[in-house]
């Protein structure tokens, strides 16, 4: 795995200009943090067998976006069996995306509180997502019965269901303690729907969660995506843009009697990537992905129109404001290409600030983005979990279950620091 991750890093870099490459480069792949470290010197925890076993079921189940049905019913099970309460929260389908293939069954979050009755006031929201992208890739492990360094595979094993095995492990095992067990009761569980197109699920929730009975208040929010293990300082803001070129068709032995669209549209993608768009001294150069191009009728012919979908992370902040400047800077861009050249995008955000001053954590800061941004409300927000994001959506996800097991301690530690901070 280690050689995997240096070539995946080693080659990243070969067509990136200077604009779209890091300021630096953490060439570290150890991806070990300091709970983990504490965590191997030691034996199996009593709960190897259960996270292993709740983590398979979760990998087993498909869910693409859109058919997250079959997980999140199997999950309400799971927490209801184990003495906690759970709540279905039911996504209207104006709230979906057009980008998510569905079965047509109903999609919903999952919510969870200690306790046979809904806890009235949590105070810290302990969340990740259940969906994954496509496409599915069976479970596997490579040794059983498992053991620290057997290595787990599968679609979402480790972006998100191994932080949702973590977590409910951790919660559950938190709960045994009863010198804490009290204080955990104050603790809620959310996993969502759609994280991985347009965070659905978390709007949504951060839409509503007013109109439950009581409204929580909480003081924390405690997020699970792939960080290696470490404490995340933040990540990426996100832009998605369409640039569209308009042209004059004619035929292709007369180039200079039209105007190619698509001509027009490579040289104004190239100068947006070679341009410096904006950077931090946190989270480095904002960068561009030309993600899809389209244009012309045929290769004779000079092409009328044309169109490139983009993808764009936001180095700068605030959270509310970084996604501006940076569309702005991409028009004045495209003005000084061709005037024919359009502009539109989505709803976007600048870069996102977490608090990571947690004792016993190394810390990170990360370029994907997360549903962190999408719970509104005046809490502190930490981003934390196990795996690294450079397999996540590959072919060859995967984590080890040292790994897992380090990041039960790991929100377990953040659990408890979130409830006394």
């Amino acid at each position: 795995m280690k050689l995997l991750l240096a070539a995946l890093i080693a080659g990243s870099s070969v067509f990136a200009s200077s604009s779209q490459r890091p300021l630096t480069l953490d060439t570290d792949l150890s991806f070990q943090s300091t709970i983990g470290e504490v965590y191997n010197s030691g034996s199996a925890p009593s709960y190897r067998a259960s996270l292993v076993a709740l983590h398979k079921a979760l990998v087993s189940i498909p869910s693409v976006t859109g058919n997250e049905n079959e997980v999140g019913t199997y999950l309400v099970d799971y927490l209801t069996e184990r003495g906690l309460h759970a709540q279905l929260q039911f996504i209207p389908p104006s709230n979906t995306t057009s980008d998510a293939s569905t079965d047509e069954k109903p999609r919903f979050n999952v919510l969870a509180w200690p306790g046979k009755t809904r806890n009235p006031s949590p105070k810290v929201l302990v969340s990740s997502h259940i969906d994954t992208v496509p496409p599915f890739i069976p479970y596997s492990a490579s040794d059983d019965p498992p053991n620290a360094d057997t290595v787990i595979a599968g679609r979402g094993s480790v972006d998100a269901k191994a932080s949702v095995a973590a977590q409910v492990t951790a919660l559950l095992d938190l709960l045994l303690d009863k010198s804490v067990s009290d204080d955990v009761k104050d603790v809620m569980l959310l996993y969502v729907v759609g994280e991985e197109t347009n965070g659905a699920g978390m709007r949504y929730f951060s839409e509503t969660w007013g109109l439950l009975e009581p409204p929580p208040t909480f003081k924390a929010g405690i997020f699970g995506e792939p960080t290696e293990g470490k404490l995340a300082c933040g990540h990426k803001g996100h832009l998605a843009c369409t640039i569209k070129a308009t042209g004059r068709a004619g035929h292709s032995g007369y180039p200079w009697l039209g105007k190619s669209a698509t001509e027009v549209l490579m040289r104004a993608l190239i100068k947006v990537l070679d341009t410096d768009l904006g950077s931090s001294e946190r989270f480095g150069n904002t960068t561009v992905n030309v993600g899809r191009i389209e244009g012309g009728v045929a290769s004779n012919v000079i092409a009328e129109k044309a169109e490139a979908r983009l993808t764009i992370r936001v180095a700068i902040a605030p959270q509310d404001k970084g996604a501006n400047v940076i569309e702005e800077r991409i028009s004045d861009v495209l003005k000084s290409v061709d005037e024919d050249l359009e502009m539109d995008c989505g709803n976007g955000y600048g870069a996102v600030i977490c608090d990571c001053e947690v004792d016993g954590f190394k810390n990170i800061t990360v370029n994907y983005g997360t549903d962190v941004p999408n719970l509104k409300g005046d809490h502190t927000r930490y981003l934390y979990g196990p795996g690294t994001i450079f397999v996540a959506h590959g072919p060859d996800e995967a984590l080890k279950l040292s790994d897992l097991e380090a990041a039960v301690e790991g929100y377990k530690k953040l659990i408890l620091h979130a409830l006394q901070s």
